[in-house]
């Protein structure tokens, strides 16, 4: 049974979902907008929201969670310096999901998350 159970598998084990994740919010960080599926847009949404919410503390602790759950620095960085001040007085709502219609090649609904300005 599904009891309390929020997270979606995304047809991958736990450590592959999590590594996926990671790179996606890494990306979102470093490009401020990525096209993938909508369902992973969904899911990077959760991630990368908790993430910035984490970042905008800018203490010590939270650079050390933020580094914990996303191995590339330069994302990081650019996390606490310029995408964290940005949001300082925004209570959430940090991306935006747009969609864009169904791959070609699997008929796969696709969608663009961006960071909002």
């Amino acid at each position: 049974m599904r009891h309390r159970v929020d997270t979606r598998r995304l047809g991958r084990y736990t450590s592959h979902r999590m590594a996926m994740l990671s790179n996606m919010t890494a990306s979102l960080i470093m490009e401020e907008k990525i096209t993938t599926t909508l369902l992973k847009a969904k899911e990077l949404r959760r991630v990368s929201e908790r993430l910035i919410t984490r970042a905008k503390g800018g203490t010590l602790q939270d650079r050390r969670l933020v580094a914990s759950r996303m191995q590339n620095k330069e994302a990081v960085k650019k996390l606490f310096e310029e995408i964290s001040p940005r949001y300082a007085n925004r209570p959430g709502g940090y991306t935006r999901i747009v969609k864009l219609g169904n791959r070609l090649g699997d008929a796969a609904p696709m969608a663009v998350i961006e960071l909002v300005q």
